[in-house]
C-alpha cells in the first residue's frame, strides 16, 4: 500500500493523506483557519462569472 502525501495549501508542509490526518489537506487547524480567513476576506476566489448577480433596486420604491 502506497502512502499519499500532499503539501499543505497554506504553509507547504508535507501532510500524509489518511483518515487520521484530522485537518487534511492542511497540516494543522491554524493553517485551516488561515485559509478560511483568506476566503472570507475575498483574498481568494474562483475565476469565472458570478453565479448570481442581484438586480439593482430603485431606492425610491
Amino acid at each position: 500500500m502506497s502512502i499519499t502525501k500532499v503539501n499543505c495549501p497554506t504553509c507547504q508542509a508535507e501532510v500524509i493523506w489518511q483518515p487520521e490526518s484530522e485537518f487534511r489537506p492542511f497540516c494543522s487547524e491554524r493553517c485551516k483557519l488561515i485559509d478560511l480567513g483568506e476566503w472570507a476576506a475575498e483574498e481568494k476566489r474562483i475565476a469565472g462569472e458570478p453565479a448570481f448577480v442581484p438586480e439593482k433596486q430603485d431606492l425610491d420604491d
